[in-house]
């Protein structure tokens, strides 16, 4: 195929493209337009040249004349410089722009003209148009811009557009890999920013600090400025250096102000609410909210919807409900709009059905609960229509809240029920999540291993060429072959062992998630039986308040269920009430006591939740229950080492040996079940976090009723 068909077939792909995505996005114009300033009397590139658009973004050129800037179709870009005319352009396409400049003696005027359609800069382009569309066909651009790259240069670029790809598909670690070979060809400040960021995102926060603070500020332009000082606050604030972040932030909106750099004065001004609500600081994060939200206001539909919500979620931690409520309702508005022009995923927080659920909480909080299960059942239908699953399990449970609230505990009941079959459902959801996150993973390694060969072949095959001209080029050519085999061997395992790792962590997590399924519905199960006996032969007042206590603890259970570990103090309260409810049934039968010792930190250890429930439901049904006299239930909480505590659940009832003895079959497959999914779970826990719980079981005592006593080791993290 000849090299003008080639172009001729990537034209039509990058056209059909940007119609196919045009539709898709619902219009959205923002884009990044890149350029390349050139004087045609010296025949070199113009540094330092100002490039400013009408809607307040600016940046000037580097060293090799190029800039890029954030625009849409229809604005003006404003090229100024103290050696020629200032330049003015239309943005009418996506494609580079190649500005050819004379000195001021000359009277003709610039030309401005589209670069010439070269095959590789058509591939990167069609690389950043499938970017947040299509992640398979985005990394094939890449990787035949690769084979077309004929200069580091142009390698950087290839890179740093992978690395873009990574990113916005949430592969951090593979998107620090990218830009940081990018840097290795060519060292850019865009490069180093985008680097920064990833650092962050990946959670390499002192890497993200360092990054951003060895880039010399004197070769920014004053957008990359404002977007470094975002960074940096941004890293402050995720380890909460809250001072730090602020100062950070401050200086950047300083400069966007100075500058007019609109979006970046919003944005901050929002963040810097943010961290001062973080502090605690709500009057001080008030007055910015105010700002941000006057600021968004006067940009765009959306960008002024983002911040009307995140001001209602401020609203909501003040306790100012009716501002909250006000806000809420004119966001659903400014949605529905919105959707006209294009999709909104159930991923993000503008949805309908969100802020419903958030009406009728605050109404609910507002003790309003009319007004409430209106909007939770408007939150319930929005959500099944749209399939999110997740909005509508958490307006089921609260829309259980509100009516238990208002005395209806029938619907309660009811609306329970139907909130516990949509747990089952999500759980259902999730597991096939997991499945497809890890293909997701699988395909990214094996992309990034096919563009990591094609880079060593390319990198092998000049050596080649290079080699002929040189004497002793057969046995250079073996030397480099070998090298290259080694790096592409070494590479290649890297990849694998990552693939290997993610995989047994992928297959933990479902056999963690298959195990806790089953312990839910099993607990569930025999609490009900609890509930479904006192209320059989207690009065209706006493009944309802054990039922009241028995919802209380199921809501907490269902909620620490998709938690591998939960703190301690937390466990302990949900002990504390579970002992108290089964003690209620079974006050002839066992006395109790809860002991932590004052020199426990509780705050300090995690422990896997419904891991201690199981051993003390046993004590009470199995080895209490059956004694003759009254029994006693101890649970002591000691410290063992500076690292470590030990949780001990002592009974006096009849023992195992007895306990085992006077059971039918089905009851001792059912126990050994329970204990077994115990095992399993410390076992998987174990081997994900490195031997952190440790279970010990034996006798109490050795005459008379020998109870059971069971030991629980924890180690700090």
């Amino acid at each position: 195929m000849t090299t003008f068909v080639k172009r001729v077939l990537i034209l039509i792909l990058v056209f059909s493209g940007q119609i196919i995505l045009g539709q898709k996005l619902g219009g959205d114009p923002a884009f990044t337009v890149r350029g390349f300033i050139y004087d045609s009397e010296l025949q070199k590139p113009v540094s330092n040249a100002n490039i400013e658009v009408n809607g307040g973004a600016y940046t000037t050129t580097n060293g090799a004349g190029e800039f890029r800037i954030k625009v849409k179709f229809g604005d003006e870009l404003v090229i100024k410089h103290k050696d020629f005319e200032t330049v003015y352009y239309t943005i009418k396409n996506r494609e580079r722009i190649r500005v050819e400049v004379r000195p001021y003696r000359y009277s003709n005027k610039a030309k401005i003209k589209d670069e010439p359609d070269i095959a590789f800069n058509s591939l990167i382009d069609s690389a950043l148009l499938y970017k947040k569309t299509d992640l398979e066909k985005s990394i094939q651009f890449v990787t035949d811009a690769l084979t077309e790259s004929r200069s580091g240069k142009e390698n950087a670029e290839v890179y740093e557009t992978l690395g873009d790809i990574y990113l916005h598909w949430n592969q951090y670690d593979i998107a620090v890999t990218n830009y940081r070979i990018s840097l290795q060809s060519i060292n850019s400040n865009d490069v180093q920013l985008k680097l920064g960021q990833a650092y962050a995102l990946n959670k390499n926060y002192q890497e993200s600090i360092s990054v951003y603070q060895s880039i010399p500020k004197e070769g920014l332009s004053n957008w990359q400025k404002v977007i470094l000082y975002e960074g940096l606050g941004d890293t402050n604030f995720s380890i909460k250096e809250f001072d730090e972040a602020l100062d950070n932030y401050k200086i950047g909106l300083d400069i966007a102000t100075e500058h007019l750099i609109k979006p970046k004065v919003t944005d901050l001004n929002s963040k810097i609410a943010q961290t001062y609500d973080a502090q605690g600081k709500q009057d001080a994060a008030e007055g910015f909210y105010e700002s941000s939200l006057n600021l968004a206001s006067q940009e765009n539909e959306k960008r002024a919807l983002e911040e009307k919500v995140k001001v209602a979620d401020f609203k909501n931690k003040k306790s100012d409900f009716t501002d909250e409520i006000e806000l809420r309702k004119e966001a659903i508005n400014d949605i529905k709009d919105i959707e006209l022009d294009s999709v909104i995923g159930i991923e993000s927080a503008l949805t309908v059905q969100k802020q419903n659920y958030k009406i009728g909480n605050a109404y609910y909080l507002k003790k309003d609960y009319d007004n409430a299960i209106t909007y939770l059942e408007k939150s319930i239908e929005e959500a099944n229509t749209k399939n999110d699953l997740v909005v509508e399990k958490d307006a089921k449970r609260k829309l259980s809240e509100v009516y238990s609230s208002a005395g209806d505990y029938n619907k309660a009941l009811d609306t329970y029920k139907e909130y516990t079959e949509l747990v089952e459902a999500l759980y259902v959801k999730k597991e096939q999540e997991i499945v497809r996150a890890a293909k997701l993973s699988r395909d990214i390694s094996n992309q990034q291993n096919r563009i990591t060969s094609l880079e060593t072949d390319r990198q092998l095959s000049q050596s080649k060429y290079q080699l002929t001209t040189e004497r002793n080029k057969r046995q250079q050519l073996v030397i480099y072959s070998l090298i290259g085999g080694l790096i592409l061997l070494l590479v290649t395992a890297y990849f694998m062992y990552k693939y290997i790792k993610q995989q047994r962590l992928a297959n933990n997590l479902l056999a963690l998630k298959s195990l806790r399924s089953q312990m839910n519905p099993h607990f569930i199960f025999n609490a009900l039986n609890s509930v479904n006996s006192f209320i059989a032969s207690s009065d209706e007042r006493t009944a309802n308040k054990y039922l009241s206590d028995f919802s209380f603890l199921m809501r907490a259970v269902l909620e620490n269920s998709e938690e591998d570990f939960i703190p301690l103090e937390k466990e302990l309260e949900l002990l504390q009430l579970y002992t108290k409810l089964e003690h209620f049934r079974f006050q002839d039968k066992f006395d109790y006591q809860i002991t932590v010792h004052e020199d426990v930190n509780v705050s300090a250890y995690q422990i896997p939740p419904m891991l201690l429930q199981p051993y003390i439901e046993n004590a009470v049904w199995h080895g209490l229950r059956y004694k003759t006299e009254k029994g006693k239930l101890e649970i002591t909480v000691a410290k063992k080492s500076s690292s470590e505590i030990t949780i001990t659940i002592t009974d006096d009832g009849i023992g195992r040996a007895r306990s085992k003895a006077s059971k039918t079959d089905n009851q001792k497959k059912h126990n050994s079940k329970g204990m077994s999914n115990i095992k399993k779970r410390v076992s998987i826990l174990n081997n994900m976090y490195k031997d952190k719980v440790d279970v010990f079981i034996d006798d109490y005592q050795t005459e008379g009723d020998t109870g059971t006593q069971v030991v629980v080791t924890l180690k700090k993290d």
